[in-house]
């Protein structure tokens, strides 16, 4: 079972493959140096970068996420002022507190290598980590794989199904043909089989509270990214433009001005408002990813600010369904741009926003289907093409466009009753061939596409 507590994982951006999961995979590896007892024997660490993260990782932010990392810090705890000091520490003074404990020689750039030149291994997510003594002897080596969505696993284990050891859950899903089984048996909607799943594994109290910290983390995000200006971080230089967009509604809004266009814009508002934190590396919530990280938010905004009758419980139900739609994508395709391009990412994260807002009004387990299946089904073959390897052009847009395309496909499916020709299964069957078969220069190499139609770059 995929958790809800696996796919909204709260971190920070601009990445969750390149910045969440190597400043995961840097801290398993620290914390393993610690559990084998050879911390005190270490006198450097070496981190080798291969496939998207050598090609895309500097624009992503994973030098400093690994460096965090190595330094013991986690994503969902790591304070921003304390990690400006880690990381000036190891830029200044060339020192690093491995695992916060002893201090060791480090040198960013000699010790973190952005391997562009080695073949691309089994996952274009692939770390090395290499602990030496001061004898240049090799204490641990461990290879590590971002796979997307702030996940990693050991190099070994790609490709192969993870063992589920946590207790049985009551209703067992790998596919929506069988969740919609489970409906109609028990009579539950898809939100009450996922919480009823969730709390085999945890206290419902736990449950409840981490579904109140995702949704007021995503909520204080828009806000945050709603009031930021200036300029983001990277050779682009791209400024800011949600503080600006809403400042043009508000005047609107007071002249008595109504265009027909007014919800969509402030849709993509709130979109731009959390891509704009992600790419400012704040704290965003990987929904399922960072790159993708502002369509449930927004569509969950446009929900609480715009529907009638909107509620708490509403939000709630709308995250639980989301999480068995992101899961079914996680469990039979990929969350991650680097493997099938951005599909991946906004086209999931488009699914997953579908689905959650007609279950959020009131839809059917049929008609949600129907939502999540239209929401990919329009995103299939969408490169992952980033500007400079920034996660800024075409990502804050795209976010935004993504949003918008999810409510109209919980329109759609909720003005029929269920019944449609493709299935979910189906759609994400063909997004994981389509990005099977896709160019890796389309698949977050910035290697291809618009990535190397701006020629600055």
């Amino acid at each position: 079972m995929i958790s809800l507590f696996e796919l909204f994982k709260i971190g920070i951006g601009p990445s969750s493959s390149h910045t969440v999961g190597p400043m995961k995979a840097a801290l398993a590896f620290a914390q393993g140096l610690r559990a084998a007892g050879v911390l005190d024997d270490v006198a450097r660490v070496r981190t080798d970068l291969f496939g998207s993260l050598a090609w895309t990782g500097e624009g992503h932010g994973t030098a400093p996420a690994v460096i965090l990392g190595l330094a013991g810090e986690a994503p969902d705890g790591v304070d921003p002022e304390h990690a400006a000091a880690i990381l000036a520490e190891a830029e200044l003074r060339h020192t690093l507190r491995l695992a916060g404990h002893n201090a060791i020689a480090f040198d960013p750039a000699a010790d973190i290598v952005f391997d562009r030149l080695s073949p691309t291994p089994a996952h274009p997510n692939t770390l090395a980590f290499t602990a030496l003594s001061a004898a240049g002897g090799v204490l641990a080596s461990e290879r590590w794989c971002s796979v997307g969505g702030g996940f990693v696993v050991p190099e070994a284990e790609v490709g192969h199904p993870q063992p589920d050891t946590g207790p049985a859950v009551p209703h067992p899903f790998t596919s929506a043909a069988r969740l919609l089984r489970i409906g109609t048996r028990t009579g539950l909607t898809i939100a009450e089989i996922v919480f009823a799943n969730e709390c085999a594994r945890r206290p419902a109290a736990e449950v409840e509270r981490h579904i109140t910290r995702v949704l007021g983390t995503m909520m204080d995000c828009i806000d945050r990214g709603m009031r930021a200006e200036g300029i983001l971080p990277g050779r682009l230089k791209v400024k800011r433009r949600a503080a600006a967009l809403r400042e043009h509604l508000e005047a609107d809004r007071f002249r008595n001005i109504r265009n027909p266009h007014e919800m969509m814009d402030h849709v993509s508002l709130f979109a731009i408002a959390v891509n704009e934190e992600n790419a400012a590396g704040s704290r965003v919530v990987t929904a399922p990813t960072n790159g993708a990280a502002g369509v449930l938010p927004s569509v969950l905004r446009y929900y609480r600010d715009f529907c009638p009758g909107a509620s708490q419980a509403g939000m709630r139900t709308f995250l639980l369904t989301a999480t068995a739609i992101g899961a079914l994508f996680k469990l039979n395709a990929s969350i991650s741009g680097a493997e099938v391009g951005c599909q991946g990412e906004v086209g999931v994260a488009c699914s997953m926003a579908a689905g959650g807002l007609a279950a959020a009004l009131g839809a059917s387990n049929a008609q949600i289907e129907n939502a999540a299946e239209i929401g990919m089904e329009h995103h299939l073959g969408m490169t992952c093409d980033p500007v400079g390897g920034l996660v800024q052009i075409p990502c804050i847009e795209r976010n935004a466009f993504g949003a918008v395309k999810a409510i109209n496909a919980a329109s759609l499916a909720m003005r029929g009753d269920g019944s449609h020709y493709v299935s979910l299964d189906q759609v994400i069957a063909t997004m994981r061939q389509t990005g099977a078969d896709m160019h890796a220069k389309y698949k977050e190499t910035s290697q291809g596409g618009l990535a190397v139609a701006f020629p600055e770059c």
